[in-house]
């Protein structure tokens, strides 16, 4: 168990220390800026910190069982004092599971000559191994879709490379399923091996989630066909498991319009909308995610860190949540919370992502920096 007074007792000398830093090598800046004075008791605890920092994701799953990819994870698990969540994209993307930059897949899913289910576990097993042989667990992103249920396949896999237009990526992996019934027992199926491979408490303590970014080109469908992959997903899900964890819908930027009342709609459809499944009114709602993005520019040839985007999208996000009374218990999962926006943007195509000639990034103390998770205690 960690106490709040022991991570203090860290993370403000590490401010300090950062501070002190960033004034000597930028005197003129620090004449500007007002003093602040932060005494700390350290004989008075004031509750247990959880460790929401424990959380890692990558957009590459077939890194996962190879050499480097088993040593990073290896040394990821060993810094947490808690079970580290691991979360990562193409778990059902169709493919011969062949690594590469912003790709990955698992052939999951195929069909026969006549249409028939054929489902292959060897992939996504591999990957999941590798996260419970070191203590880890998954938080299982339900995506993309298989090459063979997308209303439009072709082309599928992508080759970008940084520097070319991004929309290059969004290929026929991120369309909804041409059968959502089929699409619903794949997760079923998928779900339902888990819990046989895995047992059904550790299955419980893992998170299911649905696609990443809908509001967004990674998914070719307005909220409204996500709400309904969401409610054939969440059913698929807790029929093979009843007390399993699911939730969404993963948007990026909540301090965006569009995004949040992307938010707000999915939302809603949870707590009053018809089931597109059942009949019923709502759907199953474990917990809500959000992605938090900077927007870091090069200013006087020096890289200005874009934390206050990232830190709006947090607060928005909080907000919109904030305005369901009906949602106040669930936790906040924020599923990418980073200040430089760009996990596969390079600094020699994009000069605002060389964070490292920045002295120091630290304008708050490190405990005051949004985590990838967060359990909320909501008031208004």
């Amino acid at each position: 168990m960690i106490k709040r007074l022991n991570l203090l007792k860290f993370a403000i000398p590490a401010c300090i220390a950062c501070n002190a830093f960033s004034a000597a090598n930028s005197q003129s800046l620090a004449e500007t800026q007002d003093k602040a004075l932060v005494q700390v008791n350290y004989e008075k605890e004031t509750g247990d910190m959880k460790p929401v920092w424990a959380w890692f994701g990558y957009d590459e799953p077939n890194y996962t069982y190879m050499k480097d990819g088993k040593k990073l994870l290896s040394e990821l698990a060993a810094l947490s004092p808690v079970p580290v969540y691991v979360r990562v994209h193409n778990l059902l993307t169709s493919g011969d599971a062949t690594a590469a930059l912003k790709w990955g897949s698992t052939n999951a899913y195929t069909e026969d000559a006549g249409g028939n289910p054929i489902y292959n576990w060897t992939i996504t097993d591999s990957i999941f191994d590798t996260y419970i042989q070191r203590g880890m667990k998954p938080m299982a992103q339900i995506g993309f879709m298989p090459e063979t249920l997308s209303t439009n396949p072709k082309p599928y896999k992508h080759d970008w490379q940084p520097g070319q237009p991004y929309s290059r990526i969004f290929t026929g992996w991120s369309y909804p399923p041409a059968d959502h019934k089929k699409w619903a027992t794949l997760i079923y199926e998928w779900v339902k091996h888990c819990v046989s491979r895995y047992g059904q408490k550790e299955v419980e303590s893992w998170y299911w989630e649905l696609w990443n970014e809908p509001n967004s080109s990674y998914f070719h469908g307005n909220v409204k066909a996500y709400c309904k992959l969401y409610d054939f997903t969440a059913d698929a899900v807790k029929r093979a498991l009843p007390n399993a964890r699911i939730g969404g819908p993963h948007v990026t930027g909540p301090s965006g319009k569009g995004a949040a009342e992307f938010l707000k709609t999915f939302l809603k459809h949870c707590i009053s909308d018809t089931n597109a499944v059942s009949g019923t009114i709502g759907a199953p709602l474990d917990f809500i995610a959000f992605h938090a993005k900077g927007a870091p520019r090069v200013v006087n040839g020096h890289v200005r860190m874009g934390i206050s985007n990232q830190l709006r999208d947090i607060s928005s996000g909080f907000e919109i949540v904030a305005s369901f009374n009906e949602l106040r218990h669930l936790p906040i999962v924020i599923g990418e919370s980073d200040p430089e926006g760009c996990a596969a943007c390079g600094m020699a195509t994009n000069p605002e992502n060389a964070i490292a000639t920045v002295p120091c990034i630290l304008p708050i103390p490190p405990l005051l920096l949004p985590a990838n998770i967060y359990w909320p205690t909501i008031s208004m």
